[in-house]
């Protein structure tokens, strides 16, 4: 089968390698979409594994079966959880399943960006979902990346009313500010760097969109009676991003950090001049659980999402390299969402 395999952000080679076989209780997968994600172009995540396929936002069809499963059929349109829980040890039973060993080891063989993949046996159990009807497969792709923005929204603590900052207009701070805004948020306001973002943040849901370099707390205040805002979400490891805000956040507020740094960032930070008596909360998320994939999944099937939308170039399994490209330089491309189509 062909595949595109990953040596860095600019070395996304055609190559072929064998289909893989599936054993009992696994599924052997046709990709007919897959996303390419904010994470597979981290390089410094990467270079110590490659050369390997990438490719984690799947959706396609079953071509075989393996013996035991019972729940899934040759010709099933499904979308898939490359990371899944045991959800039975410490971390699952209190709700935190994506710090779960189990999870941590579970994946796709080899990845999304190739003709087909093996969904393991655990993947099978707990993993893959049905397409209804009305999901294109496309659309399906925003699974897993809406899994991990419901989970991230959640423990942040997201509230009706709230006045949100989303530092970051990329896919996940776009996703941020479409759910947000869906969450009745009282004010949605979105930072970029990138004009052309700017512009798609308000069409997704953003009261207003302003550039980074502006004075973003003197900007909240103004239009927030005086206060900062109640959650901040920062869809970028930028050091400014982060402290930007630091000095974003209101008194009882939240900070989520959804996207890491570069390994070895660290920042002092003075209790005293920021936490002590402001109650603030700064908090992480990573990944989705399968409950949140479900979820995910039924606010897709509703219409809720306007995910197609989002998306600003298909390619072919062959241009994969250039739709990394188009990821780690999307000034160049004007691109939000990539999409992989391996069968073409």
């Amino acid at each position: 089968m062909r595949v595109a395999m990953y040596y860095s952000n600019q070395d996304v080679r055609p190559e072929e390698m064998p289909t893989p076989r599936i054993g009992p209780g696994e599924l052997l997968l046709r990709v007919e979409a897959s996303g390419i994600c904010g994470s597979d172009v981290m390089e410094w995540y990467r270079t110590h594994k490659v050369p390997l396929v990438l490719g984690h936002e799947v959706a396609g069809v079953i071509e075989s079966v393996g013996d035991g499963v019972e729940h899934y059929k040759m010709g099933d349109r499904v979308t898939a959880a490359h990371h899944v829980p045991c959800n039975t040890c410490h971390y699952c039973l209190t709700g935190n399943h994506t710090v779960c060993d189990t999870l941590r080891q579970t994946n796709f063989d080899p990845g999304g960006f190739a003709e087909y993949i093996r969904l393991p046996a655990i993947n099978v159990d707990r993993g893959v979902f049905l397409l209804p009807e009305e999901v294109s497969f496309e659309e399906a792709t925003f699974v897993e990346p809406v899994a991990c923005i419901l989970r991230g929204q959640r423990r942040s603590g997201m509230k009706p009313g709230y006045c949100v900052l989303v530092i970051g207009s990329g896919i996940a701070g776009l996703l941020h500010v479409h759910l947000a805004r869906m969450a009745s948020a009282d004010m949605v306001v979105a930072t970029d760097i990138l004009n052309y973002r700017l512009k798609v943040a308000r069409r997704f849901g953003a009261h207003d969109a302003i550039h980074a370099d502006e004075d973003v707390p003197a900007y909240l205040r103004d239009v927030n009676d005086g206060r900062l805002a109640d959650l901040v979400i920062v869809c970028t490891g930028a050091r400014a991003a982060i402290l930007q805000a630091l000095s974003s956040v209101e008194r009882g507020g939240t900070i989520l950090f959804f996207a890491p740094t570069e390994p070895g960032v660290t920042f002092p930070i003075s209790l005293n001049d920021l936490f002590w008596r402001n109650d603030i909360t700064l908090t992480t998320s990573y990944a989705g659980s399968p409950a949140d994939h479900a979820a995910a999944l039924e606010l897709i099937r509703a219409g809720n999402l306007r995910v197609r939308e989002m998306i600003t170039h298909r390619l072919g399994l062959a241009e994969t390299g250039l739709g990394f490209h188009m990821v780690t330089h999307p000034q160049e491309h004007n691109s939000i969402k990539v999409i992989i189509e391996p069968q073409r």
